[in-house]
């Protein structure tokens, strides 16, 4: 049997010390994310895909467009439910330290509601900001053949967390030497006779 869940607050991160709060920094781990993740209610399970990804800042809730064919799982699924989460990370490995292993990271998790653009301009804007979040900015989107067989999606993103473990952190710093002072502190049982 599984133990009751406990309660937590909306959004609550556990470790404080790891927890990013200022926006700019949320969205520029965000923009140096390679893929995003789409987490969609779906009816028996949830459902998440990955995605290639464009961030628009400009507004003032940050939104992410991403590209799709025009059937499958996902577009089916955003028909049924608008509400959706999105996962961003950026994992720098693995390390020991002095008190176990950690990874190193930066994550974002957003939720938001989405869905897909009509309009010519606002599909145009989507795939232009998806071609230069991958260093393809200059690409002639006029003469592209493909623009017929995609869809592009917005999300909205009502809110926005970030988190990370970087191995300069002062939270880091803080935990080895509150690791290596509790070493220090401990006598060795064997030497009292």
């Amino acid at each position: 049997m599984l133990s009751k869940k406990r309660e937590r607050p909306e959004n609550a991160v556990r470790r404080k010390d790891r927890e990013v709060l200022n926006r700019e920094e949320i969205t520029d781990i965000l923009s140096r994310c390679s893929t995003l993740r789409i987490g969609i209610q779906g009816e028996d399970y949830p459902y998440v895909v990955p995605v290639s990804f464009g961030l628009d800042t400009e507004g003032e809730k940050p939104a992410v467009y991403f590209h799709s064919a025009k059937q499958g799982m996902k577009i089916s699924m955003l028909q049924q439910s608008r509400k959706l989460c999105v996962e961003g990370d950026i994992f720098m490995g693995i390390e020991k330290t002095a008190h176990g292993i950690t990874a190193r990271y930066e994550s974002v998790i957003g939720f938001g509601t989405g869905g897909f653009v009509d309009a010519p301009e606002e599909v145009l804007k989507g795939l232009g900001l998806i071609l230069e979040h991958y260093g393809y900015s200059d690409y002639p989107l006029d003469g592209c053949m493909g623009l017929e067989h995609v869809l592009i999606g917005k999300i909205v993103l009502e809110t926005l967390t970030g988190k990370r473990n970087l191995p300069d952190s002062p939270a880091a710093k803080d935990m080895e030497a509150e690791t290596a002072n509790s070493k220090a502190g401990q006598t060795d049982e064997s030497d009292g006779i």
